[in-house]
């Protein structure tokens, strides 16, 4: 029984503390609510993170209760959860994230008057993505899976101060939509077929009322939100703009919520998948140009969180490339392990950010010695993010590469191409991710030290600002506690593979260690050394001069914003406002016609019954005499 509870509080509690704190002031009024707000939003992340503590230490069976809360007919929809160890794992990696956020949140939103309902909004997205993590029911994941999207359009737009946050929020709500309304479906096509909402039943009784066309079909409508939420293409646009969000909500965002759900509602109806080749090829197909796009694009930004924003897209690539050739525990592994490192990265690009008061590495430079323990965790983060031995992403990575060649050979339920689709990609993505990696780091710690003349404008006081703001150093405190913590399982968490009950939890299989794994570290050498050769050849210039007139196309993410716009938006806008003028010129006029119409008529003969005697006179006998024409026509005529 108490694990039942324990359950269902794992979202509820950060769920109602969160909605606890929405009715807390905002505004200049919200300063005296500030620590209130603070109090809950830590509370509720610190609950949830106990409460998967005691589950992952007490319970030595998944847990798995529900209750029936509706009914339609035949269909019944349940309330319940479903914790195994690999919900439990995900679980654990989402509240560690939120906690950090939280505490980080604090110091880095300090004067925000709105802080109240971003921290409240925080905790309500932290419970919404344990309740798609824990959720024993198709419809109970559907509420959570758009929780979540309204979260983040709130957040993403949190600061109004910036014209280009409401954009980014509303774009973010509208391409994520479009891929839900195909999950939407999907989840309806699955359901009515397997005769319950419940993911155990729709497993277990799905595939023998559908087809192998009807299941991918219903796989690909759900592949349709995987693809908006977790930003693969072609709805991965979303994510780089979502940049203009607070960076806390970017590590929250990237790291533990939003992108991560979709991969991990493939793994959780992955025994559906494995039936279905068709939809295996289109997920690697998608995967492995989802891959090597979002590395391109990093190359070439000069933003330090769009760099990371586009990392994100090509590593989930990684993720649903090792789903896409059978390895979801492979999937999984590596989801959890850039979970931690790129929580890392985004909160120390705050504090990096919160330093020198812009996101352009090209207004940086030199703040190694100015930023040492940023500086430090830059390093592992981004290391980890690079694959490099023995950080957490390289064992990760490596479980995903490793499948991948496996696949190669006909292995798994995916046809052998998919495994070749996916393993090059991966090989190329791991030499590119080292170089984008490696000038990131230079470009922002090394090299000459930018004056703030050279960084803003010219007439600037450096001097002036300096005894104001004082010069570069690392964030406070409540800033860089939680980068410290997040850098020990970025450094450490993939040696947990060698455990056996972690790898017997997720089926994973041992670190391979194998021949394979020697040309991914040769590339990830070649990808480094290049970037660092461009960059020791000519200091301070940017390596990304390399990529010459393909730079443009690279940093406008190759320009897929621009297609959608001329294939999507305009056409969508033409048609609202040729529906807008048949609604004001046919609809409302004929509407408003009949009655103006009318009036007038009737204003006539009102001013008809008006005439004079005389006047009137004259047209009753005009009248009388028409009409006895017409009858003298008429009787003559018959």
């Amino acid at each position: 029984m108490i694990t039942q509870i324990l359950g269902t509080a794992l979202f509820g509690v950060p769920v109602l503390l969160g909605l606890a704190g929405l009715l807390l002031p905002a505004g200049d009024a919200g300063r005296s609510g500030r620590r209130p707000a603070a109090a809950l939003g830590i509370l509720g992340a610190a609950l949830a993170l106990a409460d998967v503590v005691f589950l992952l230490a007490a319970t030595d069976k998944p847990i798995d209760h529900s209750v029936e809360v509706a009914r339609f007919g035949d269909l019944a929809v349940t309330f319940g959860v479903s914790l195994g160890p690999a919900a439990l794992y995900v679980a654990l990696a989402v509240t560690v994230v939120a906690l950090a956020v939280q505490v980080y949140s604090v110091g880095y939103l300090h004067d925000d008057p709105r802080y109240a309902p971003y921290a409240a909004q925080v905790g309500i997205f932290t419970g919404a993505m344990l309740l798609v993590v824990s959720a024993n029911d198709l419809i109970m994941l559907l509420v959570g899976w758009e929780v979540m999207g309204l979260c983040s359009y709130l957040l993403i737009g949190h600061d109004r101060r910036l014209p280009e946050a409401p954009r980014a929020a509303v774009k973010a709500f509208l391409v994520t939509r479009v891929g839900d309304v195909g999950f939407l479906l999907g989840i309806a096509l699955l359901g009515v077929s397997a005769g319950s909402f419940r993911i155990a039943d729709v497993l277990a009784n799905a595939p023998s009322h559908l087809t192998i066309a009807g299941l991918t079909v219903a796989l690909l409508l759900i592949l349709a939100g995987v693809a908006g939420k977790s930003a693969q293409f072609p709805l991965h646009t979303w994510l780089p703009d979502a940049m203009a969000g607070p960076t806390p909500i970017s590590a929250l965002i990237h790291a533990a919520t939003m992108v991560a759900a979709g991969v991990y509602v493939v793994f959780r109806l992955f025994p559906l998948f494995a039936r279905s080749p068709g939809a295996l090829a289109v997920l690697g197909v998608m995967a492995a140009i989802t891959l090597l796009l979002g590395a391109l694009a990093a190359t070439a930004q000069d933003d330090l969180k769009r760099v990371l924003a586009w990392s994100t897209v090509s590593q989930i690539g990684y993720m649903t490339g090792a789903l896409a050739v059978g390895a979801p525990a492979a999937a999984l592994f590596h989801l959890l392990t850039h979970a931690a490192f790129k929580a890392l990265l985004f909160l120390a690009a705050g504090g990096v950010i919160h330093a020198v008061g812009t996101n352009l590495m090209s207004r940086m430079g030199g703040l190694r010695t100015h930023l040492p323990a940023t500086f430090w965790a830059f390093v592992v983060g981004l290391g980890a993010l690079a694959g490099l031995p023995p950080l957490a992403g390289f064992w990760s990575k490596e479980n995903v590469l490793v499948a991948a060649a496996h696949a190669t050979e006909g292995e798994g339920p995916a046809p052998a191409w998919v495994g070749w689709v996916v393993w090059l990609a991966g090989l190329l993505g791991v030499a590119i991710t080292a170089w984008y990696a490696t000038r990131l780091l230079l470009r922002t710690f090394f090299g000459p030290e930018r004056s703030r003349t050279e960084q803003w404008h010219v007439g600037f006081d450096d001097a002036r600002y300096e005894r104001e703001h004082g010069a570069p150093h690392d964030p406070p405190r409540l800033m860089r506690w939680p980068v410290q913590v997040l850098a020990v399982p970025a450094a450490l968490l993939g040696l947990v593979a060698f455990l056996p009950g972690f790898r017997s939890a997720l089926e994973l299989e041992p670190p391979h260690l194998e021949i394979s794994i020697v040309l991914p570290l040769l590339l990830l050498a070649l990808g480094a050394g290049s970037a660092w050769w461009l960059w020791h050849t000519a200091p301070g210039v940017d390596p990304a001069r390399a990529l010459g007139r393909w730079r443009p196309l690279f940093a406008a993410g190759f320009r897929l914003d621009d297609v959608q716009d001329r294939l999507v938006v305009r056409p969508v806008r033409a048609l609202a406002a040729a529906l807008r003028l048949v609604d004001e010129r046919v609809v409302d006029a004929a509407v408003e016609g009949a009655g103006t119409s009318t009036s007038r008529l009737g204003q006539t003969l009102a001013n008809a019954h008006r005439a004079a005697l005389p006047r009137a006179a004259v047209a009753v006998f005009a009248g009388a005499l028409v009409l006895g024409v017409v009858a003298a026509i008429y009787g003559a005529a018959s």
